[in-house]
């Protein structure tokens, strides 16, 4: 028969004899019992403070559960165990701290470069706060350092460092750092440091402000051209273009720092600007740049006022205009034969106050920059009505029967004037036409005796002469009346039909009717 083996009453805590929990932690404390059928516990605090936990019995051990441990639980707790007539005890340690999130970092919402600004840092609901260590960093520079040694506070707050400092525009974009430390060396926990770090970003500007012109501020026409604004500032500021247009400041299309001019204009010269604005320091700056868009001479114009067609004695005023840049010099020249004249003109106006026949000719405008040069040409027209009109009579106004008389016209006028002769008739109306200016009269008769009139005219007037035919005595067969009319003898002239005015645009023309004479037509009155 084997011998029974007794077990001996024994107990035990887990887990062992010392716990380190943080505010809000649940904690699970185990009384266990070995070699009792039936063993009765009891859970108690040395200071008889109350438990702050839950106790449950399962036989052979018992629990005391805090689902949330504060502060007040820090105690040393005691576990008791009845065995029939047989008491152990044993007691353990729960002690309780706070660290249960990463410090707050504020950075004041006005803090602009060169303008003081304060760094809080708060570190939420620490405990014991006497144990707590902080250090706020620039990158790894120490900004300032403070302890709470001789805070003795018995309940879990919230701790806040504060920190001003001048910051400068190379603080911008560095990690400003706030670091909590909790160093309980006899108490095992982690983390026993946290850290918060957030990038700097001073407000500050503009300034600074400048517009660069690429390729340059100054361009050829056609060219792209853009102009970039570029400015100091945190945050990035608010950017408005504008131009100045003569006596006004007008607003571009553009709503960032660069302007675009594509394919530039000469109308796109001028002064621009570029106005910068910071919302948060609630400050502007501009900046302006003079953009040049040069180019050879174009849209050269050369006019007539009020035509170039235009009556003897009217005003007229040429008028040359050209853009380009750098700026155009016009000058205004007269074909004289084949050599061209440089006329006098003021701002590239030429003004003929009373125009005579010498003023027509072709007219040349040149407009010319250091780039190139561009002409026009107009031809001005003068036209003059027939005047200085000479007329001879061969051999005499008076003459006798049988013989021939010769009328020669000559006369000044542009276009070319053209000569009716009538002879007044009290019943009838004898038209002779002339083809250069030449009428004769062949074997005159008394019945050729009367009074003549020359009517010489053109589109723009015309002048009537009177002539007095005596004829005297008798010639033998002188029976009929012969007129012959002679072709004008003005160079270009043109015949005109009996009673016909016929309008002619031409040179000028100086008629002169004793050049030459031709077989003369017979014509019976």
């Amino acid at each position: 028969i084997l011998p029974i083996v007794v077990k001996a009453f024994e107990m035990e805590i887990t887990p062992a004899n010392r716990i380190v929990a943080q505010v809000g932690d649940t904690v699970v404390l185990t009384c266990n019992t070995t070699g009792c059928a039936s063993p009765s516990f009891s859970w108690r605090i040395q200071t008889d403070n109350p438990l702050g936990g839950t106790v449950t019995y399962h036989g052979t051990h018992s629990t005391l559960t805090m689902s949330a441990v504060r502060i007040e639980n820090a105690h040393d707790y005691l576990c008791t165990v009845c065995c029939e007539h047989e008491k152990k005890e044993k007691s353990f340690k729960i002690e309780v701290y706070s660290f249960p999130s990463d410090p707050v970092i504020e950075i004041s919402t006005s803090l602009a470069a060169g303008e003081q600004a304060t760094v809080t840092c708060k570190i939420p609901d620490v405990y014991p706060s006497d144990r707590l260590e902080v250090l706020l960093k620039k990158e790894d520079h120490i900004l300032h350092e403070q302890n709470f040694y001789e805070d003795h506070s018995t309940n879990a707050e919230t701790k806040t460092v504060t920190y001003s400092f001048n910051p400068t525009t190379e603080d911008i974009g560095k990690e400003i750092s706030c670091v909590a430390k909790l160093p309980i060396d006899d108490m095992d926990f982690e983390p026993k440091e946290r850290v918060t770090s957030q990038k700097l970003n001073a407000n500050f500007g503009p300034k600074n402000t400048i517009i660069i012109a690429s390729p340059s501020n100054s361009a050829m026409e056609g060219d792209s051209v853009n102009l970039t604004c570029v400015t100091e500032s945190n945050p990035p500021p608010q950017i408005v273009w504008r131009r100045q247009v003569a006596d006004k400041i007008v607003q571009c299309a553009s709503e960032n720092n660069v302007l675009a001019i594509p394919q530039a204009h000469f109308t796109d010269s001028g002064l621009y600007i570029c106005e910068v604005a910071n919302l948060l320091t609630n400050k502007t700056e501009k900046a302006t740049v003079e953009i040049v868009i040069q180019g050879p001479p174009k849209n050269t114009t050369l006019s007539v006022f009020p035509s170039n067609a235009v009556k003897q004695g009217e005003r007229v005023a040429i008028s040359c205009t050209s853009i380009g840049v750098p700026a155009v010099q016009i000058t205004l020249r007269k074909k004289i034969g084949d050599v061209m004249t440089t006329l006098e003109t003021q701002d590239g106006k030429y003004t003929i106050e009373r125009v005579l026949l010498k003023d027509a000719g072709t007219y040349e405008c040149v407009s010319s920059n250091e780039l190139g040069e561009e002409s026009q040409r107009i031809v001005l027209d003068v036209k003059v009505p027939p005047q200085n009109i000479t007329v001879l009579v061969h051999p005499s106004e008076i003459i006798k029967e049988g013989e021939n008389v010769t009328i020669t016209c000559s006369t000044y006028s542009n276009p070319p004037s053209q000569m009716i002769l009538k002879k007044v008739h009290p019943e009838k109306e004898i038209i002779l036409s002339s083809v250069n200016g030449t009428f004769i009269l062949y074997n005159v008769t008394k019945s050729d005796t009367g009074t003549y009139l020359l009517d010489v005219f053109n589109e723009v007037g015309n002048n009537i002469k009177m002539i007095e035919i005596a004829v005297v005595g008798r010639v033998e067969n002188a029976d009929q009346m012969m007129l012959v009319i002679i072709a004008f003898s003005c160079v270009t002239a043109i015949a005109v039909p009996v009673v016909a005015i016929l309008i002619y645009v031409s040179r000028k023309a100086k008629l002169n009717g004793s050049y030459s004479l031709v077989k003369a037509l017979r014509l019976k009155v």
